[in-house]
C-alpha cells in the first residue's frame, strides 16, 4: 500500500529522530527489542575466556569502546592491550580500560598498516569483527601463541544492502579467503565454525539507527537520500509484521606453528 504524503512525513520525522539518536561505543542497546540477531550455536566470548585463563599476554584488536572485553573482565590475564582506530572509540576505550592496567592504543584497523607492537609480544590475539592483517598477527604473536577470531561474513545482510540498491563492499571476506592466508603465514587450524540465521528489526526506525551505526554496509546512507528505499521496508514491513533478513558470521582459531600448543580444545 502507498503510504500518503502525510504519512510519509510523518514517518521521515521519526526515521531523521533515530538517524540523530547518538551511538556510543560498540553498543546496540539502544535497540533491545527492536533488533534481533540470532546467535550460533557456539560461542566466539565463552571461547575466549577459556584462552585468555591459559594466556600470560593478550591483545584484542579494534575494541571498540571495550565493551566485549569488560564483559570477560573475570577472564583477563596479567597483561591486557587493546587497539582501536576510530578517535570517539578510542576515548572511550581510554576512560574504561585504563584505569584497570589495560595498554590502549590508538591504531588502524585495516589489512596493510603495521601494528605498534613488538615481535613476540603477545601469546594470544583476540579479534571480534575487526580486520585481519595476518602477518603482522602472526609477527606479534609467539610460537605456538592463538589467534581467535569472530568474522561477520562479507556478503552479511546483503538483502538488506539491496534494498538500498547497495552492495557488499567486501564480499570475499569469507573463511575461503583467511584459512589459506593463514595458513601461509604459519597458523595451524584448530577450530573453524560458520553460521547462518537472521537479522530481524521490529521497525523500519531501528534500520535507520543500525546503518548510520554501520555507516560502511549502505555508504552514503541518510533518510533524506534514501527515503524511497525506507518507504519501501515499511511497506514490506506492514505486509509481513517484521524485517528479516540473512546474517552469517564465522569462527576462526589458529596456533602459530613453532611452540606447544596452548590451544587445545576444552
Amino acid at each position: 500500500m502507498q503510504a500518503s504524503p502525510r504519512n510519509r512525513a510523518e514517518l521521515t520525522k521519526i526515521w531523521r529522530a533515530e538517524e540523530d539518536a547518538p551511538f556510543v561505543g560498540w553498543d546496540f542497546s539502544y535497540l533491545d527489542g527492536r533488533m534481533l540477531l540470532e546467535e550460533p550455536p557456539w560461542s566466539y566470548t565463552a571461547r575466549a575466556r577459556q584462552l585468555m585463563r591459559k594466556a600470560s599476554t593478550v591483545l584484542d584488536i579494534a575494541t571498540g569502546g571495550g565493551e566485549r572485553l569488560l564483559s570477560m573482565r573475570d577472564s583477563w590475564p596479567d597483561s591486557v592491550a587493546v587497539t582501536e582506530g576510530y578517535p570517539p572509540n578510542y576515548k572511550l576505550a581510554r576512560e574504561r580500560l585504563g584505569p584497570l592496567g589495560v595498554r590502549v592504543v590508538e591504531a588502524e584497523n585495516d589489512e596493510y598498516t603495521p601494528f605498534p607492537f613488538e615481535d613476540g609480544a603477545f601469546d594470544l590475539v583476540l579479534n571480534r569483527h575487526g580486520a585481519l592483517f595476518v602477518d603482522e598477527i602472526a609477527r606479534m604473536l609467539v610460537p605456538g601463541g592463538c589467534l581467535l577470531t569472530r568474522q561477520v561474513h562479507g556478503l552479511w545482510a546483503q538483502d538488506l544492502l539491496a534494498a538500498f540498491d547497495a552492495q557488499p563492499q567486501w564480499p570475499d571476506a569469507a573463511p575461503d579467503k583467511y584459512v589459506p592466508w593463514l595458513q601461509r603465514a604459519g597458523f595451524e587450524v584448530v577450530d573453524l565454525k560458520e553460521w547462518s540465521g537472521r537479522l530481524v528489526f521490529t521497525d523500519v526506525g531501528a534500520v535507520v539507527y543500525y546503518l548510520k551505526a554501520v555507516p560502511w554496509l549502505v555508504p552514503g546512507f541518510s533518510v533524506a537520500s534514501h527515503t524511497d528505499n525506507l518507504m519501501a521496508l515499511q511497506r514490506q514491513l506492514e505486509e509481513q509484521g517484521q524485517l528479516a533478513f540473512q546474517a552469517s558470521n564465522y569462527l576462526i582459531e589458529v596456533v602459530k606453528s613453532g611452540g606447544e600448543e596452548n590451544s587445545a580444545n576444552g
